[in-house]
């Protein structure tokens, strides 16, 4: 049985998954530079005309970088992948192409396959062995109907349909291309493959940012908070701390206190541990060129001050800290996180660094332009 129109022109992202085993929130887990929906996302972007991403009835996505995208939210409860393709087939009534927002390694020729066999079949069906890959296929207008009955019937799973639908069924020697991260230990394998097969020959900067607030805002303590919420979505991260005064980091008496003594421009300290490089400066260095110099390799760098020059700051501002208005003038800070009734487009509550890594990780691109 043909479908109405054969030519696909619409990709759907679905982005519903809660990430339970994972234990984060895994459309923000950053590989190779990107977090995995906006890799995906591209992905998609890169072979047809139309974008859409699939949610649950009741959540919110943060696209960042990916810009703009057609948000359809499932109309059918249970927030299954079934739900989300009724949900986007009744909408348009057009063949669409459906692929999952946690694959790894989606392939741009697999893709092309599935697409290209689709024409005069309601459904085009990649399998590996006996499995079906559901969730790397082409939906026809005509599946409409056997999914919505399945759905009313409350099943979701769907290879259900397949009896009543004209399949062609496209076959794959192995899984590579169809593989989804659903726990950490498949994404830090994913992880290792990209960096096994990375051949990029130039050096990116890192993404930077700066934490700002009045004193005695807690900084610091955001900071704290925020650190280990961007190592869950799989950042490297580096801080900096603005200092207004003179310091001093090696001890006064020890041997490479005496080399500097002694006059070198320069020194290092260095263990099994840790390593300190102590320069001496003519000039403040600025933040930019720290973030370059020193944390090469580095998804992004963290820094806490430097209101002044930062390139990018997320603000801190607290009731009871004895300050009645924010530090920042409005539109000058990319996010802000208060107790306060303040009004900003992106607004965090200060326990919500969750929330805030996310927001971060969503727009490094934006975050490595300075």
């Amino acid at each position: 049985m043909a479908s109405l129109d054969d030519n696909v022109t619409i990709g759907v992202l679905l982005a519903g998954g809660r990430g339970r085993r994972a234990g984060v929130d895994k459309r923000y887990l950053v590989l190779e530079g990107r977090t995995l929906l906006q890799r995906n996302l591209a992905f998609l972007r890169s072979l047809l005309p139309t974008t859409v991403v699939s949610l649950a009835p009741d959540q919110e996505l943060d696209l960042g970088d990916a810009g703009d995208a057609v948000l359809v939210r499932d109309a059918w409860p249970g927030s299954s992948p079934l739900a989300g393709i009724a949900t986007v087939l009744e909408r348009f009534r057009q063949p669409l192409f459906v692929m999952a927002a946690d694959l790894a390694f989606p392939d741009r020729a697999a893709a092309e396959r599935v697409l290209t066999v689709f024409p005069g079949h309601d459904l085009a069906l990649p399998m590996v062995g006996p499995h079906y890959e559901p969730l790397f296929a082409v939906y026809g207008p005509t599946c409409l109907a056997p999914v919505t009955a399945l759905l009313e019937a409350g099943r979701h799973r769907i290879i259900e349909i397949l009896t009543d639908l004209d399949v062609e069924r496209i076959r794959f020697a192995d899984d590579a291309v169809f593989r989804n991260i659903n726990t950490m230990d498949q994404y830090h394998e994913a992880c290792r493959q990209a960096s096994a097969a990375d051949t990029s020959s130039g050096v990116t900067q890192p993404a930077l940012v700066a934490i700002v607030g009045k004193s005695d805002s807690g900084k610091t303590t955001l900071i704290e908070k925020l650190i280990p919420e961007l190592l869950r979505l799989g950042l490297r991260v580096g801080a900096v701390k603005h200092d207004a005064h003179s310091f001093e980091i090696d001890h006064p008496g020890k041997d490479s206190w005496r080399h500097g003594q002694a006059g070198a421009h320069a020194y290092v300290v260095s263990s099994s541990e840790k390593l300190a490089f102590i320069a001496k400066l003519e000039g403040e260095m600025p933040l930019a060129d720290i973030a370059r110099r020193f944390f090469t390799g580095f998804d992004l760098v963290v820094a806490e001050g430097y209101k002044r020059t930062a390139p990018h700051i997320v603000e801190l501002f607290r009731l009871g800290t004895g300050h009645d208005a924010p530090l920042c003038a409005p539109g000058e800070a990319l996010a802000l996180v208060t107790d306060a009734p303040c009004e900003h487009a992106h607004h965090f509550e200060p326990d919500d660094a969750a929330g805030l890594a996310r927001f971060l990780a969503a727009r490094l691109e934006t975050l490595r332009r300075y």
